[in-house]
């Protein structure tokens, strides 16, 4: 789509007729004036001189032609003030959003049965599946990592726009496959890493969700927790699990001592929040919180390409006016 930038210039193309019409006309010589004792022999070489040029072209339709070509020239000057442009189609780039690294342990505790539908108990790990599954569904704007953690810590998904992916990593894991201790420690500062390489500094989330302690890995909390406030990362901390105990099948699973203390300081120093998850309900209604915490921008900029065409005009323009010197010096002075 072709425009000009300054329409409103076009409306120059009336000055000269304004400075032709404006403007006194000479009308000859008034007053006095130096006396020439050799002015008749001036004129008569100045007859010779239109007739040997112009004998054979009327001096109106002459005057006619050289006013068109000074408009031209006029025109065309007029018409790269105004800048011409060609815009291309517009499309809309999306505002940057938040990337949100997702850090579920998944040791063998995770398999206490004591969350439940209306219909029958659960354990905390599908009872995580289900609610986080449905999270990752409403950041539709926004890329999502995912780390698993228990003896050790497994980046299973870089930061990634495709949620299915990620869902569906999320929803074929195991309790146990990371080994049956807890390395929070461990996977907080896989999880810093991969956003520290990051360039969307500001929108940085991790959401942290574990129902025990700290009880193996290279990295304490208390150097996890250092690292977290060094690099300015907002940490989002949920621990999940009733207050009591309870055994949902006939093999015996070892209860995790949640610490919440390590839990709700990791989350102040990086000006994050603390939840604790005692049911599914709950646990819906903390990453309902999280969500809303964490608005998603729906707002996008609008692209066009534009591509500057005054150029054509003016070398148009410099054309014609290097051709008025290759025109007799009598034609221009007529």
């Amino acid at each position: 789509m072709n425009h000009f930038a300054y329409p409103f210039m076009f409306w120059l193309l009336a000055l000269p007729f304004v400075i032709y019409f404006i403007l006194p006309k000479a009308r000859g010589l008034h007053g006095e004036a130096l006396r020439v004792p050799f002015i008749d022999d001036l004129k008569n070489i100045k007859t010779r001189a239109e007739k040997t040029y112009f004998s054979t072209i009327n001096r109106t339709v002459l005057f006619s032609l050289k006013f068109l070509y000074c408009f031209i020239l006029w025109s065309l000057v007029v018409a790269a003030a105004a800048r011409p442009q060609f815009v291309g189609e517009p499309f809309r780039l999306k505002a940057e959003n938040r990337d949100i690294m997702l850090v579920v342990d998944i040791s063998n505790s995770m398999l206490q049965p004591d969350f439940s539908t209306r219909e029958r108990r659960i354990d905390r790990l599908s009872a995580v599946k289900a609610v986080v599954s449905s999270f990752i569904d409403n950041r539709t704007e926004d890329r999502i990592g995912l780390i698993l953690f228990g003896t050790r810590a497994y980046l299973q998904a870089p930061l990634t726009f495709d949620k299915k992916a990620v869902q569906e990593i999320l929803l074929n894991t195991d309790a146990g496959m990371a080994g049956n201790s807890t390395s929070i420690g461990d996977a907080l500062g896989i999880a810093l890493k991969n956003l520290k390489d990051e360039k969307n500094k500001d929108n940085k989330v991790i959401i942290l969700l574990t129902d025990g302690e700290n009880n193996d890995g290279s990295l304490s909390m208390a150097q996890s927790i250092d690292l977290a406030e060094k690099e300015g990362i907002k940490v989002y901390t949920v621990g999940v699990g009733a207050d009591a105990s309870f055994l949902g099948s006939l093999f015996s699973i070892r209860n995790n001592e949640l610490d919440e203390t390590s839990l709700k300081e990791l989350a102040k120093r990086t000006k994050g929040n603390y939840f604790r998850a005692k049911n599914l309900t709950g646990l819906a209604n903390i990453y309902q919180k999280i969500d809303s915490l964490e608005p998603q921008s729906n707002d996008s900029n609008v692209i066009q390409e534009v591509k500057e065409l005054f150029y054509v005009p003016l070398l148009i323009a410099l054309v014609l006016a290097a051709l008025l010197l290759f025109l007799p010096r009598s034609y221009l002075n007529d």
